[in-house]
């Protein structure tokens, strides 16, 4: 069928200029995003199918639609669907498109996935429901199946709008990831598919995108983009699209380097208003993988330094693209403790779908597993962990906006230990994650300068409360590995987050736990929800 995506530019226009206000960087800071790999999530009968990975599994946007109550749930009011693009449709060497990244026909909407009215029913629930809908999208390429002898023999008519190859760079492959007009002017993977690399530097194709990009937005009423490959394509070429697109982007830089990565949101002029935070996630995974948290504390403080916005930028451990956190560690305490930097940290939480199912799938496409074999479990421990601390945050900032407005302050940050503040002074929120893993000791970590003199706290993660001291400093119980995350027991009025707890007083007299301490960590026992080890 096809679309309307390049025509109706009026009516485009009107409902594009209502719309762009409510979804700019601002709004999103305040969402957690959950990641969505459509041709994996659901199917439109919610039934499970065996599957090749590198083949379609028969995904939809109808099966996503049907499943929206699993993802809020978890308390997740934004999704992250694949590019929804008709792609090339034959089965290559390297497989099929499943993912949606092998665009062919700008002007249509993946049949796979659906129809039009499949992917506007998708949006308008997800509306009703208050959740932002981002959608990846493909700029560096348009893509056909190549029989692998180089120069790929292309077939430019094919492709739709650039249907000529005055479109697209010279056949060239990237070999040289430091040198810009190397992965920017020359093509990627050349094997099985053939990504033509289109001219992002040439008007002409920054006119057609850019067109294009406003009419999908207002069609679909899109709140959001991750861009793809970002840092394949001209420089110029992204501030002139996510202007036109007139809502906020995440675009894809895929580098752990910090001037790399804040060159393209730098102090003087960003090419992008957010990215997927490579940054964090680089260090953080080898903290968790025989590592220390010492590098993780430096890169943060470099990026704040150097990074226009880091507020602004994607927190994730698991992405489709790199290999699931627990296939390189299946331990459940370092994967809550992960869960937790995500969802806690500065910036815009991101969860790859699977993660709270605790999937295992190494590199592509091993770390694309169909969700349905999960029989999208609501009791699995990390689901009920980011419910939790997705109610934490969202609490937060409905008590103090600013919450999502300034960035944290790293209390702790040694071989064992990260720990943080985050939010104004009278209404912070502090986390502790450990790499010990569930074999970890029970020990006592004073953690300093979190809160103010006296502040009544609650650990919400198992209830247990105390109250700083003089000089705010709260003693964490730590044992088996399990994160910590404390918070003002006064913003918690009104929740149903750990509620009936009875608050202590200081949590450590003559090293021992204080008589109002063990009554607070009892009383949440009692009422199921203690599981602090002491």
């Amino acid at each position: 069928m096809r679309s309307s995506l390049l025509t109706g530019a009026i009516a485009a226009a009107l409902s594009f200029s209502g719309y762009a206000a409510a979804a700019d960087a601002e709004a999103w800071k305040s969402r957690s995003i959950y990641q969505v790999m459509i041709d994996r999530f659901a199917r439109d009968d919610g039934g499970s199918v065996d599957c090749k990975l590198y083949e379609f599994c028969g995904g939809t946007w109808k099966g996503l639609l049907n499943k929206l109550d699993y993802i809020q749930g978890m308390g997740f009011d934004a999704i992250q669907i694949s590019p929804v693009i008709k792609n090339e449709d034959k089965d290559t060497a390297v497989g099929q498109p499943y993912h949606g990244y092998w665009s062919q026909d700008l002007t249509q909407v993946n049949p796979k996935f659906g129809t039009e009215q499949d992917l506007k029913n998708l949006v308008d629930e997800m509306h009703k429901r208050d959740m932002f809908l981002m959608v990846d999208v493909v700029v560096n390429h348009m893509a056909q199946e190549f029989d692998n002898i180089v120069p790929p023999k292309v077939d430019y008519s094919l492709f739709n709008p650039f249907n000529d190859k005055k479109y697209f760079h010279p056949y060239c492959n990237v070999t040289e990831w430091d040198n810009a007009t190397n992965y920017q002017d020359c093509w990627l993977y050349p094997y099985g598919i053939a990504l033509a690399d289109l001219k992002t530097e040439s008007p002409d194709v920054v006119s057609l995108f850019t067109k294009w990009i406003k009419n999908l937005v207002s069609t679909y009423s899109i709140d959001g983009l991750r861009i793809d490959a970002a840092k394949h394509v001209n420089d110029a070429f992204l501030p002139a699209f996510v202007e036109a697109s007139g809502v906020f982007a995440l675009g894809e830089v895929l580098t752990g380097v910090t001037a790399d990565m804040c060159r393209y949101q730098n102090k003087t002029k960003s090419l992008l208003p957010g990215m997927p935070n490579y940054l964090d996630y680089y260090p953080l995974n080898a903290a968790f993988n025989g590592g220390d948290f010492t590098t993780l504390g430096q890169i943060r403080s470099q990026a704040q330094d150097q990074c226009n916005d880091t507020l602004a930028l994607g927190t994730f451990i698991e992405n489709h693209d790199m290999p699931r956190f627990a296939s390189q560690n299946d331990d459940m305490a370092l994967a809550k403790n992960a869960m937790t930097y995500v969802i806690m940290n500065d910036g815009i939480p991101t969860v790859y779908q699977g993660q709270e199912q605790h999937f295992k799938g190494g590199a592509t496409p091993d770390n694309r597993e169909p969700l349905w074999t999960s029989n999208y479990n609501t009791s699995a421990p990390l689901y009920q962990l980011a419910q939790i601390l997705n109610k934490v945050r969202k609490n937060a900032i409905k008590v103090s906006p600013d919450y999502v407005k300034q960035t944290s302050n790293v209390l702790i940050a040694d071989v064992n230990h990260f720990c943080q503040s985050k939010g104004p002074a009278e209404n912070s929120v502090v986390f502790c994650v450990t790499n010990k893993s569930s074999k970890g000791d029970s020990y006592e970590l004073p953690v300093p300068g979190g809160f103010r003199d006296s502040d009544q706290v609650v650990e919400v993660l198992s209830c247990a409360t105390t109250t700083a001291d003089g000089l705010g400093q709260i003693t964490a119980f730590m044992g088996a590995g399990e994160p910590k995350v404390w918070v003002k027991q006064s913003a918690l009025e009104g929740t149903d987050i750990c509620p009936k707890t009875t608050v202590a007083g200081p949590i450590k007299e003559n090293g021992a736990v204080s008589k109002g301490a063990a009554t607070g960590v009892l009383m949440a026992a009692v009422l199921g929800t203690a599981s602090l080890l002491l």
